[in-house]
């Protein structure tokens, strides 16, 4: 007599299913764990950087841009080569830390406006209820989003060469339209970001915190750009 098997074998693709479902969730719940982490030095080393007057290549806004990408993708690299370990985070973290200082030279314009207390608080609010909605809605759907992530890449090319573009040209108009593609751009990114954890596309939860961590960076510098340009408010 032969074993009956339809049950296990009608079980086991659910029960993979359930393993996957799980892990997905345990690197959703890592990545969101370590995100806020990464606020801390963001906002030590803002705040250190408006203490101390912070300033990069403030003369030479070409090569500050450049410095500062330089910089950047060197911290993106070494951060992806050690995602796998401790000096993965530890990365990240000092990574998060040098973008707070970069931030700083923004505050400090901010709070030279009479209102610049109220435009950050606002700036920081808008970003939390973009991040909020939106990887709701990525985490939810059984929608896949990946099928964006080539649009988003051009979009966000598109963004630095018309921001390294308007470093010659300083057209106000021009940083609008930047500042308003880029909260676009990149609130679009969390859903892909987002998804793409949900849905297993990225298993490793230092990667998906840096991703996810740049979404939100880059919406609240454009945001607060946008509300210092429109609502900005002097003595």
């Amino acid at each position: 007599m032969q074993p009956n098997n339809d049950q296990t074998w009608g079980q086991t693709p659910t029960i993979v299913t359930a393993e996957l479902a799980q892990q997905h969730n345990r690197v959703l719940r890592n990545t969101y764990f370590l995100l806020g982490l990464t606020m801390i030095p963001t906002v030590l080393g803002a705040l250190a950087g408006v203490q101390l007057g912070f300033s990069f290549l403030a003369g030479s806004p070409v090569m500050g841009f450049l410095l500062f990408l330089g910089i950047a993708f060197g911290f993106m690299w070494g951060i992806e080569k050690t995602k796998n370990s401790g000096m993965g985070v530890a990365l990240l973290l000092g990574f998060t830390f040098f973008m707070g200082l970069m931030l700083s030279g923004m505050l400090r314009v901010a709070l030279g406006f009479s209102n610049g207390g109220t435009l950050i608080a606002l700036a920081a609010g808008g970003t939390g209820a973009i991040f909020v909605t939106l990887a709701g809605v990525a985490s939810s759907t059984k929608r896949d989003f990946s099928g964006i992530g080539k649009f988003l890449f051009a979009g966000m090319i598109l963004i630095l060469v018309a921001m390294f573009a308007n470093i010659f040209f300083q057209i106000p108009l021009l940083s609008l339209v930047i500042s308003a593609v880029a909260v676009v751009v990149f609130s679009a990114y969390i859903l892909y970001d987002i998804n793409n954890i949900v849905h297993g596309g990225e298993t490793n939860y230092i990667s998906a915190t840096l991703k996810v961590y740049l979404d939100i960076y880059n919406i609240f510098v454009h945001l607060l750009s946008l509300l210092m340009a429109l609502a900005g408010q002097r003595d």
